[in-house]
């Protein structure tokens, strides 16, 4: 009596799902719309293939976010210097005009620590 010979296995082929419809399951999951189970029936992917999608991406979007947090940083840096500027060329033309007129507007309309600042620019300017 012969065995009966096994028939090679044959492998699952497996679909090639793009990026754009992973992270559109994964928001998907992530906003409640849907479950994991359903989400594994509804477009034939295995539960741990998402399991692994939810954490791989998880870790791209922070990657992502660190460095547009550091980008924020330095453009508000720049912007910090760019009206800091400003502020020291308003207070030159300030300082300027009391000087030439005579009159102290700046004591009427500004804050202290602005007044305090335009005075040391009118001393300079007397110098």
């Amino acid at each position: 009596m012969e065995t009966p010979r096994k028939q090679p296995c044959r492998k699952n082929e497996y679909q090639k799902i793009s990026f754009d419809l992973k992270l559109s399951i994964i928001d998907e999951i992530n906003n409640g719309q849907i479950s994991v189970n359903y989400a594994a029936k509804k477009y034939g992917i295995s539960r741990s293939s998402i399991d692994y999608w939810r954490k791989k991406l998880s870790n791209f979007t922070s990657k992502s976010k660190a460095v547009s947090k550091n980008h924020e940083i330095k453009k508000l840096r720049e912007r910090i210097e760019e009206l800091e500027f400003i502020k020291d060329f308003q207070q030159d033309i300030i300082a300027d005009f009391e000087v030439t007129t005579g009159l102290d507007i700046a004591k009427k309309s500004l804050p202290e620590t602005l007044v305090k600042e335009i005075e040391k620019k009118k001393r300079n300017l007397l110098k």
